[in-house]
């Protein structure tokens, strides 16, 4: 009886580990990767430099970029995410700092024959030379027509107040920014002797 069960016990130790080999070497499963979800770069402290002849016009930060690349419906789509902030500083012919853009976040869309920018959450816009700062929660950038525009709430500080709407279209350097709705204006009054002075680029040409 005991030699019975000692070669029971055996037995059933190498079917044990025969079972256990095998599973161990069965091919891994395939991991199916949605790429819509999962980016196929990511780019830490991201830095692009735009330049004309030697000046800089444009320049971009982003702490965090991830690269999106995939077919949807027969298309194929790809786009860069900004998720940890998103800068841009331009500059005037002449390397003063005009612009600056602010957000929270950024996404930029490249398709066969198009390419768009938004950046949304906090969006701040600059004009330092003409002291203007614009507030608002989505901004669009069309860099063919060189525009920036929103349909969202917008928020216009300048020299001369306070101006509140819905909508705005703007060349892409805040030079001539137009509320398209608004519904609040705050005059601030100040004597003849009063002169803006650009602060920003007073020490020099280029913001450090």
């Amino acid at each position: 009886m005991k030699r019975t069960l000692c070669i029971y016990s055996i037995r059933v130790a190498v079917a044990f580990a025969a079972a256990i080999l095998l599973f161990s070497c069965k091919d891994p499963e395939p991991v199916a990767f949605d790429f819509e979800q999962v980016p196929v770069q990511v780019v830490h402290d991201m830095q692009v430099l735009q330049t004309d002849k030697g000046s800089a016009q444009m320049r971009m930060h982003a702490p965090l970029m991830k690269h999106f690349h995939f077919f949807k419906d027969s298309l194929e789509q790809s786009y860069d995410l900004y998720t940890e902030g998103f800068f841009v500083d331009a500059y005037t012919e002449d390397g003063q700092l005009e612009t600056t853009i602010t957000a929270e976040q950024a996404r930029h869309v490249t398709t066969e024959n198009n390419e768009s920018w938004s950046a949304f959450g906090n969006v701040v816009v600059i004009n330092h030379i003409k002291g203007e700062k614009m507030e608002t929660d989505t901004i669009y950038w069309n860099q063919a027509e060189k525009q920036i525009y929103t349909d969202c709430y917008v928020k216009l500080t300048s020299d001369s107040g306070l101006l509140q709407g819905y909508g705005m279209t703007s060349d892409e350097r805040a030079r001539n920014a137009v509320i398209l709705r608004p519904f609040d204006w705050f005059a601030v009054e100040r004597d003849s002797t009063y002169h803006f002075i650009d602060t920003v680029n007073l020490m020099g040409p280029q913001r450090k």
